[in-house]
């Protein structure tokens, strides 16, 4: 069975210093990425004159705030972020493709960047709404995140045209996508296990179905700019906490697992990939399934293609 939500702590002395800190963390994260959101604006001043510049100031400010969010986790809360799995090379080009199960899973991915020095150049597949969002959409603008509207004919142009731009200007990538289209929750994952049985496809217990078509058009159009996709489950302890939790400091331990596959391994036809990435959930929802059981990855994983 998937696992539950995260309790909060018993005690009321626990819970009511968790939410000070939140608010105090939170008031100190927002009214700071708002300040970084006025000094991207006024980068726009340098674009004319070289775009390399315009990049390397916003990445910089990618890196700097979201560093924050890395330590402050780190250094307030004390969250460890355990990753096991194969190696990934520092400052590679990559895709990753993760399961999405709630919030938290984007500081995760965070620090995991981090440790990677791929934390600024960060881009993620977003829901065209969160541009208009002050602090975290305002900031995504100015970084080149593809904005989609889950609809292919509306997205396929706009998507190419940040592919080519990505290309030109050589700029450093990790590109995120949570091919699963959603957050995980027991009505979806009943929503997704029905579309399974009704396709013949596995039925899944701890993801969704993935969308193909963004994942196919993503290795399509940027192939030969990445070294590799990597393939990130992610695993809690205790329980699949909320933001709000996270920032509350309830969260002590996350696992990942990766994967590494470089991109020469990796089919080139639209169906073959299709395949290739529902391959990869079905072994997501393997090692979920002996994760939750266990406490630990499985000690025999499915091997690679």
């Amino acid at each position: 069975m998937p696992l539950k939500p995260l309790p909060d702590p018993g005690g009321t002395f626990r819970r009511v210093i968790g939410t000070l800190q939140g608010f105090l963390l939170s008031a100190f994260l927002f009214s700071t990425l708002i300040f970084f959101n006025f000094l991207q604006t006024a980068s726009l001043a340098i674009k004319p004159f070289s775009a390399t510049a315009f990049r390397r100031f916003n990445r910089w400010a990618a890196d700097t705030w979201w560093g924050w969010c890395v330590k402050l986790s780190a250094w307030v809360h004390g969250v460890r972020i355990k990753v096991s799995g194969d190696e990934a090379p520092p400052r590679e080009n990559a895709v990753v493709i993760s399961n999405h199960q709630q919030m938290p899973d984007i500081p995760v991915l965070m620090a995991f960047a981090k440790s990677k020095d791929r934390l600024g150049d960060l881009k993620w597949f977003v829901k065209d709404i969160v541009k208009y969002v002050p602090g975290v959409g305002w900031g995504m603008l100015f970084l080149d995140c593809p904005f989609v509207k889950r609809d292919w004919a509306s997205d396929k142009d706009y998507i190419k045209k940040i592919f080519r731009r990505i290309i030109q200007g050589r700029v450093p990538l990790w590109l995120v996508t949570f091919a699963e289209g959603t957050r995980f929750n027991p009505a979806k994952l009943k929503q997704s296990r029905d579309y399974a049985e009704k396709n013949g496809l596995f039925v899944p217990r701890h993801v969704l179905i993935p969308r193909t078509k963004g994942f196919t058009a993503t290795v399509s159009g940027l192939r030969q700019h990445l070294d590799a996709v990597y393939d990130v489950t992610i695993g809690y302890v205790g329980g699949v906490p909320t933001l709000w939790q996270w920032i509350k400091g309830y969260v002590r331990e996350a696992n990942l697992h990766i994967r590494r596959y470089p991109i020469e391994s990796l089919p080139s036809g639209e169906k073959e990939l299709s395949a290739w990435l529902m391959e990869r959930f079905r072994q997501k929802d393997e090692l979920l399934e002996g994760y939750y059981a266990e406490g630990r990855w499985g000690s025999v994983l499915p091997k690679k293609p």
